[in-house]
């Protein structure tokens, strides 16, 4: 891993800071959206509209990149986002649930531009090396883990109006990705590419290597963001442990999903792909026990943690199993449709998850994920049988 080139490590870094937005508004955004929305169950709608507005602007943000180039997006995607904090601050200060929530929604477009990180670092490689870069970058998510959350509760109380300095301190971060960025040099200049491909999108889509690898990285992001939404609603406003240990539990949860990036490649090698997803959906399994058994903090922690490896297994499973569907020509279109379904899917999750938890219950929340457990079960079952 060490000898990847400079600008895997500066993807890394900047992995760490555009991460810190998404750990950011999942921490604060459900707590600010309990004091400002007019109705208890929409207080999670800006948790859910930064993952709507990151489906939406998936293929809006790789097409500007076919265009302008990756550097110039990334540059101005730090720009953007920290006119869009500024936005934040001025909704909360004005008491504007609304408005916060839109500009939650225009903030996925950032997160849309931070996933396009780990193909930019896949384009920085040897072929060989493709693993090893994409592992790096993702383990960006472990400093975002403290990051996101120590900068939420460290300038929580800096202004008059909670949270203000949080958002201040947000936006020095992606002062620092700025900086970062313009040491950023592409290897290759990415432009679309001409599809001289006669496969059409259905009958790629129709494999069953994308089928797996969409529906492994989809349960994954569903099942982890539907759950991981609810969890500080639950835990601080509706079973009032304190901001501090909701903390934890959520910098627990980020940790376990990038942490095991270090070893997934010989997690990998030894079991394969299917099993590692396989394993995966064992671990959500256990983490949905865990957390209907009882409130207090050990369970939700337990269950976060757990909830985090599971992800881990699927969405590195479903991205390293997903190039095995389409040629190089087809790269772009197949990315898309990958990204934009996953993400959509994640969108819906999201927007449920505040609806769930405040009309039934914290359980409905868990059990609710189950039947989508076991389609994905069957499938991985199906794929492994058929693969030997």
């Amino acid at each position: 891993m060490l000898n990847l080139p400079k600008n895997v490590w500066i993807l890394t870094a900047c992995q760490s800071l555009f991460m810190s937005l998404s750990v950011f508004i999942v921490f604060v955004a459900g707590i600010i959206g309990s004091n400002l929305s007019p109705v208890k169950s929409l207080s999670t709608l800006p948790v859910a509209t930064i993952v709507v507005g990151t489906a939406v602007c998936v293929i809006p943000v790789i097409r500007l990149m076919s265009i302008f180039g990756r550097k110039k997006v990334f540059l101005s995607a730090c720009i953007y986002t920290i006119l869009l904090i500024a936005l934040c601050i001025f909704s909360i200060t004005k008491e504007m649930f609304f408005l916060f929530s839109f500009s939650s929604f225009c903030l996925g477009a950032s997160v849309a531009t931070m996933m396009q990180f780990r193909f930019a670092a896949i384009e920085s490689v040897e072929p060989e090396k493709r693993p090893a870069a994409t592992a790096v970058v993702l383990l960006g998510g472990l400093i975002s883990a403290f990051l996101g959350t120590e900068v939420a509760t460290l300038g929580k109380n800096y202004f008059d109006t909670d949270f203000v300095g949080s958002f201040v301190l947000l936006a020095f971060l992606f002062v620092i990705a700025f900086m970062l960025m313009t040491f950023f040099q592409p290897a290759v200049k990415f432009k679309e590419q001409v599809d001289e491909s006669k496969r059409s999108l259905v009958e790629i889509v129709k494999q069953g290597s994308f089928i797996v690898a969409v529906c492994a990285a989809t349960t994954g992001y569903v099942v982890m963001s539907f759950i991981m939404t609810a969890t500080p609603v639950s835990m601080h406003v509706m079973d009032g442990h304190s901001l501090h240990h909701t903390k934890i539990v959520l910098q627990s949860h980020v940790i376990a999903m990038f942490l095991p990036s270090l070893f997934t490649a010989i997690i990998v090698r030894y079991i394969g792909l299917t099993r590692m997803m396989l394993l995966g959906v064992i671990l959500f399994f256990i983490s949905i026990i865990i957390a209907f058994a009882s409130h207090a903090l050990t369970n939700y922690w337990w269950s976060l943690v757990l909830l985090g490896l599971g992800w881990n297994f699927l969405f590195i499973g479903g991205t390293n199993l997903l190039p095995r569907s389409y040629n190089e020509n087809e790269k772009f279109k197949v990315q898309s449709v990958n990204d934009f379904l996953v993400f959509g899917l994640q969108a819906l999750a999201a927007l449920s998850a505040g609806w769930f938890v405040f009309n039934f219950s914290w359980e409905v929340v868990l059990l609710s994920v189950i039947p989508l457990l076991f389609m994905q079960l069957a499938l991985l079952l199906w794929w492994l049988k058929k693969n030997g």
